[in-house]
């Protein structure tokens, strides 16, 4: 019952972190979660027993965190600065244990190297939790994202693989660099290639049940979910790392290409629609656990009298100047190489602030604090059994060194790197490039239009203009003015009409009474005439008219009256709209105004011309034409995925735009084809 008082308590501080972070915005999600973490444990204390078993923490929590972040990254990418990205997964972790290592043994002499080099292991890993946090505030740099990226899935293994050997030293006494560098080895490389392999067979599983034709979303997302945590226990029982295979298996199974049919849609949505939400509560959870685990581990050391508190606070502050100050070291030459390959001239500010806030976007978290939880509660020395040197005190300054890197990273980061102007850019270039997007999917409907299929898709392009006009009220959009087009269309009416009174297809009475009524509208319009154009048109139909005028009244049937000039009306009516139809669905590709205001008048103009020519159509003809209905609506829906691809591939749209936009598309997807 206690487990699930904490379960729950958990949960509702995740649900009220997430309200909090909009309310204060300035602060990182993570920090909020601490403190809220923090509030947790000092409320439930003696109520809620909360303990931290560090195995279950990393396969629980960091397994399927770090498969999803695998699975979301950008490969093209990683695979592009690897060289950089493994010097700081595997030679930057190295170099800090060693920095770390001696200096923390010079600063407390009681804590023996090895328990030193344990703690600078710990310190080495970024969290990709916490990193992936900061650069949602942060405008950090493409090549820099990446790096951070690629360390954060890469650099555990380095870690971890230390901190052990380390750990060993102090219970044996003995250590061998050249069995620490072999274990290395097996442990990355044999989860590397167990990772890929395991990636495949799950891939092909799956393949295999799609292919016996059981298309159950149910099975496919149920296994993503278990995939992480199958990987993560595999690695444990062949001896390498957990992480590395977790992280491998996620980059293999997210290599295979996404089919655009209904049933995959349908995965892909609900997959989405899962992970996002778990993956916040797994986040959300982890540093709300990092807030519940500072009081009992800095509470005993700071109300001990045998160490000031004073030495306490500089020696985290001097573990994290150094911590950091080797990571600038390493960033500064990793970007000189990186610029010199590339021939880019940078200033020497310019320089000194890339290496900042890729130093400081590195922090670190709850990665660290699980970590530093596994170290053994006691050694055999073999002659009797004692506690492991000054334990309490390394786990102090790795929570202290956490705290630090977090608070650097959220309040100087996007000091250094404000997003606010790039992330405004990046908005308004999506929201353009989704209009854009949407204008020509319904250029392309239009073109695709017959007289046999007009009745299908009309509808469809009328559902396109009301999505894009709902899309730009909502982002507020500048909205182009109708007007000169609609005065344009009436200009066409009233020359095709005068050139139909001129070739007598048309009576000329009633001919001019539409032209009449026609330029009155213009009028209107306009909120004034155009006097030169009134006038060229007035000496065209004198002209017309003393020719013809007296013929047709002394023509004229008895018996004609207003029904049949009524009829004389409609026809000159539907004529003339279909003219003007052609002529829009004509000029739209290369017409200077919008697509969906060319395409709205050309609506209005379609149902003008059905309201004169008959009857609705009846009950029977609607249900014989739904699936002809159904046919357009999903040529749009492709047509669509086709333009977001495409805007994409040519750089329009960022890549989380454009995967809004097609998860948007398999969602309606769905919806058309009645799963959900």
């Amino acid at each position: 019952m206690a487990a699930l008082e904490l379960a729950l308590v958990l949960l509702a501080v995740v649900l009220a972190s997430a309200v909090l972070d909009q309310v204060i915005p300035r602060v990182s999600l993570p920090l909020i979660q601490i403190a809220c973490g923090l509030v947790v444990a000092i409320i439930a204390r003696g109520q809620i027993s909360i303990t931290l078993n560090p195995e279950l923490f990393l396969v629980l929590f960091i397994a399927p965190l770090l498969f999803h972040e695998a699975r979301e990254a950008d490969k093209a990418s990683l695979w592009q600065n690897r060289k950089t990205m493994l010097s700081y997964a595997i030679g930057l972790v190295v170099a800090i244990v060693l920095v770390v290592g001696f200096a923390v043994n010079a600063l407390v002499p009681s804590i023996p190297l090895a328990a030193a080099f344990a703690l600078g292991a710990a310190l080495g890993p970024t969290d990709p939790i916490a990193v992936a946090s900061i650069s949602k505030h942060a405008d950090i740099p493409e090549r820099q994202q990446t790096t951070l990226q690629g360390e954060s899935l890469l650099n555990d293994a380095s870690g971890i693989v230390s901190f052990q050997f380390a750990v060993a030293a102090v219970v044996t006494g003995t250590f061998s660099a050249f069995e620490a560098v072999e274990e290395f080895l097996i442990e990355f490389f044999g989860a590397l290639i167990a990772g890929i392999i395991l990636g495949y067979l799950l891939m092909k599983l799956a393949a295999k049940v799609r292919d016996l034709g059981l298309e159950n979303t149910t099975f496919h997302v149920l296994l993503e979910i278990l995939t992480p945590f199958i990987a993560y226990l595999l690695g444990e029982a062949i001896g390498v790392s957990g992480i590395i295979l977790v992280v491998a298996c996620g980059i293999t199974m997210s290599l295979v290409p996404n089919d655009l049919g209904p049933h995959a849609s349908r995965m892909n949505i609900v997959s989405s629609s899962v992970w996002n939400v778990l993956t916040f509560a797994l986040n959300g959870v982890v540093f709300v656990l990092l807030g519940t685990q500072l009081p009992q581990s800095l509470g005993g050391l700071w109300l001990d009298e045998g160490i000031s508190n004073f030495h306490l606070i500089l020696y985290i502050l001097v573990i994290t100047v150094l911590m950091h100050g080797m990571r600038f070291i390493w960033t500064l030459g990793s970007d000189a190489l990186a610029f010199r390959k590339a021939g880019e001239q940078r200033t020497f500010a310019q320089r000194m602030r890339s290496a900042l806030v890729m130093t400081l976007a590195g922090s670190k978290g709850a990665i660290t604090l699980a970590i530093m939880f596994s170290l053994p509660m006691y050694i055999n020395t073999g002659t009797s059994v004692e506690g492991f040197p000054q334990r309490d005190l390394l786990i102090f300054l790795a929570c202290g060194v956490i705290i630090m890197s977090l608070l650097l990273a959220t309040f100087v980061v996007p000091v250094l790197a404000p997003r606010a102007d790039q992330s405004s850019k990046t908005r308004e270039r999506d929201n353009e490039a989704t209009a854009d997007i949407l204008r020509s999917v319904i250029e392309e409907l239009t073109a695709r239009q017959t007289d046999e299929n007009r009745a299908s898709i009309a509808p469809v392009i009328a559902q396109y203009n009301d999505r894009l006009e709902r899309f730009k009220e909502k982002q507020d959009l500048e909205d182009e003015s109708d007007e000169a087009l609609r005065i344009k269309v009436l200009e066409w009416e009233q020359e095709y009409v005068l050139d139909l009174i001129e070739a007598d297809e048309v009576p000329p009475l009633e001919g001019y009474q539409y032209v009449s009524r026609a330029a009155r509208i213009e009028a209107m319009i306009k909120h004034g005439k155009n006097r030169r154009l009134a006038f060229f048109r007035w000496l065209r139909r004198t002209r017309t008219v003393l020719r013809k005028f007296w013929n047709k009244i002394r023509g004229r049937k008895r018996g004609e009256g207003p029904r049949t000039t009524g009829r004389i009306m409609r026809d000159i009516q539907v004529r003339a709209s279909l003219y003007v139809i052609d002529r829009l669905e004509a000029a739209m590709a290369e017409s200077p105004y919008q697509s969906e205001k060319i395409s709205q008048l050309a609506a209005e103009y379609h149902r003008t011309v059905a309201l004169l020519r008959g009857p609705a159509p009846s009950i029977t003809a609607l249900t014989e034409s739904s699936e002809t209905d159904l046919d357009a609506t999903r040529l749009g829906l492709r047509i669509e995925l086709e333009k977001i691809q495409q805007a994409y591939e040519d750089g329009q749209i960022s890549r989380a735009g454009a995967q809004r936009m097609r998860e948007a598309v398999y969602l309606m997807q769905i919806d058309l084809e009645d799963y959900v």
